[in-house]
């Protein structure tokens, strides 16, 4: 029998978060999972997947389905980022900030979990809003990280204009 080659993927996951859901029923209640579950390369591209499913891995499959299909490429220099950023997204705030060679990553939680999948490795974060949720923080990370520009070369002198 033909026996197919197992594919090594690129990608690493950190789980962030399960939690069991319930639908209330005539008959009771019904249980499924929900999962968040952060996906990354650790060269740039990172990405957040939110799924249900009927047990604790199909919702962890799922979710890192659904973070695949949201990829975001992360521009970086020298490990760290290009300029200061802040993004909101429901009531979760997030500030970034780049930070020297060496520093390390100071980031908490679901934060920390985005930025190191992503590669960043010398930054300071801070969570500005009030919710401990991990969801609504780590998708108010990508959201700042979306609002990064990349750095510009700058123009080498030319001759000058005639």
């Amino acid at each position: 029998m033909y026996k197919q080659p197992i594919i090594k993927d690129e990608f690493k996951e950190k789980v962030l978060d399960l939690r069991r859901v319930t639908r209330v029923t005539a008959g009771g209640k019904r249980f499924r999972f929900r999962a968040t579950v952060v996906v990354g390369d650790e060269r740039g591209r990172v990405g957040v997947g939110v799924a249900k499913g009927l047990d604790v891995a199909q919702s962890i499959a799922k979710a890192r389905l659904d973070g695949k299909k949201n990829l975001i490429m992360v521009p970086s220099v020298g490990g760290t980022i290009p300029h200061d950023v802040e993004a909101k997204y429901s009531a979760a705030r997030v500030r970034l900030r780049p930070a020297k060679p060496g520093h390390g990553l100071v980031a908490g939680g679901s934060v920390r979990a985005v930025l190191a999948l992503a590669g960043i490795r010398n930054i300071t974060s801070k969570c500005l809003g009030r919710t401990p949720n991990k969801l609504t923080n780590a998708k108010a990370t990508i959201e700042a990280l979306k609002l990064l520009k990349p750095v510009r070369k700058p123009i080498s002198p030319s001759l000058p204009r005639k």
